[in-house]
């Protein structure tokens, strides 16, 4: 029964191809979920979506934010989302491609963002990781860090986290580690 199917789909195939047409690339379901999503996306003024590699590739996008508030005001940070043909049962994979001073990103662009990792379910959307990176932003979170040498600063000295966040921004040394201007 199924070889049956396998020949049918060969015979449709060779047919289109015979008419001259280029074979139609089916959409996985992710890819259709996918299209939902960013047809309804909300987003935040400060934030904007491009696709680097055309329109059609809809599986990896990048998103931009500008935040207007808060320690990162003025500053622009950009993330890559690579997401599985199994979306929405598995979260989309976040990179920080701007290198950033932030507890919850690391210095090589992890993101800890808990509805990208244990507590993602498949009814959250794209919508949902953008307002939770945005949210990152307006309210860094010290008491689940990936860099804790900026979520310890954060928690004990607020002033100069600050001072810290400002000189990286605005490209600069903060101990060791050099940013480069992302204002």
């Amino acid at each position: 029964m199924i070889k049956l199917f396998k020949v049918k789909e060969k015979q449709r195939e060779m047919a289109e191809n015979a008419n001259g047409k280029a074979p139609v690339k089916k959409q996985s379901a992710g890819e259709l979920r996918l299209h939902k999503d960013i047809t309804e996306l909300n987003l935040p003024k400060t934030t904007t979506i491009s696709f680097p590699n055309g329109k059609d590739d809809l599986m990896s996008f990048e998103v931009t934010i500008r935040p207007d508030e808060g320690y990162y005001q003025g500053g622009t940070f950009v993330f890559t989302f690579s997401v599985s043909p199994i979306y929405p049962h598995e979260a989309p994979k976040v990179k920080c491609k701007t290198k950033v001073y932030h507890p919850n990103i690391d210095l090589e662009g992890n993101v800890c963002l808990n509805i990208l990792r244990e507590d993602w379910k498949p009814v959250l959307n794209i919508n949902t990781v953008i307002y939770g990176l945005h949210h990152l932003f307006t309210q860094p979170n010290h008491e689940d860090p990936l860099n804790h040498d900026a979520a310890a600063v954060l928690r004990d000295n607020p002033k100069m986290f600050e001072s810290n966040v400002r000189r990286a921004m605005t490209g600069g040394y903060v101990g060791q580690t050099f940013f480069p201007r992302c204002m």
